[in-house]
């Protein structure tokens, strides 16, 4: 039996419910599931009874309830000693950052944490999505932020930025008086893409694809400066995230995609099941808190 698994079976009857318990413990509700029945079959007994009014313990869930909430107590106790030594230690967390993430609102977010813990400091490192994934699950960095993972087991994640993508234009460019724009009427255009590490490359190969045909690609780059530089230069036109946009020059037109609309999903991510510091789980639910006002902010 893992504390793990208790601690979610303690988070599920407080809420009551699983998609909130899962929200507050960061894992998804399929996955909850998973570990309560992992429980039931360990102690070969079962813990709830659903009902439409929501979830009942049975007896044997309420005597693991009881024996439950002495042993979080007690870890309670010990994470407080221990954390309070961590915290006096200089804590390093290392955090990966795709060039085209709009990092203004994730400086903001380490440099309002590093104000409540002066301590800790931070590694921040430039890549692709790709990479950075790699890294996370290899140990080598702590957390990313990334296009939201499809189906990776090793990964947890919170997402925090839900938009679309752009096309963007020179000023003098035949669509740049346009409101909005068909990406089947890209088909003729000369296309500047980030290299194969950005997860944004596929996004908008798969769209494009499922428009009927496969963009003409002029150039590739790891660059978001060098990809303005070449669409200012009328070489060919791109396709960025809203946020991003909200950052060109003026001599630059963004112009809404359909048909379809292409998704561009952020999430912070980090390793599943692995041992995370207190300065770890501290950061997490900072972060959360802090991206999930960023964004309610944006959108309002």
């Amino acid at each position: 039996m893992e504390i793990k698994h208790l601690e979610c079976f303690i988070e599920v009857t407080r809420t009551g419910n699983f998609t909130n318990a899962a929200e507050n413990l960061f894992i998804t509700q399929p996955a909850l599931s998973r570990i309560i029945k992992t429980l039931e079959d360990e102690l070969g007994t079962q813990l709830f009874i659903r009902t439409r009014k929501g979830l009942i313990l049975t007896d044997s869930g309420r005597i693991l309830k009881k024996h439950t909430l002495i042993i979080e107590k007690q870890l309670q106790l010990l994470d407080a000693e221990l954390g309070q030594m961590f915290m006096l230690k200089k804590s390093h967390v290392r955090i990966g950052l795709p060039a085209i993430t709009n990092s203004i609102f994730f400086s903001q977010l380490i440099a309002s944490f590093h104000e409540k813990y002066p301590e800790v400091t931070f590694q921040l490192e430039e890549d692709g999505s790709k990479p950075i994934e790699e890294k996370i699950v290899n140990g080598l960095l702590d957390f990313g932020v990334l296009v939201l993972p499809e189906k990776n087991d090793n990964l947890d994640y919170y997402r925090f930025v839900n938009e679309k993508l752009k096309l963007v234009v020179p000023s003098f460019h035949r669509l740049a008086g346009r409101h909005e724009v068909s990406l089947k009427e890209l088909k003729e255009e000369s296309f500047i893409m980030f290299n194969r590490d950005f997860e944004l490359r596929n996004l908008v190969m798969t769209a494009c694809r499922e428009a009927g045909f496969q963009p003409k690609i002029i150039s590739e780059t790891s660059q978001l400066d060098f990809i303005q530089e070449l669409v200012a230069y009328n070489i060919g036109i791109t396709l960025l995230p809203e946020n991003t946009c909200l950052e060109l020059a003026n001599d630059f037109r963004t112009i809404t995609v359909i048909n379809p609309t292409i998704e561009w999903n952020l999430a912070m991510v980090w390793k599943k099941d692995a041992y995370l510091s207190q300065v770890a789980k501290e950061f997490i639910r900072f972060a959360k808190v802090k991206l999930s006002t960023s964004n309610h902010n944006h959108d309002s």
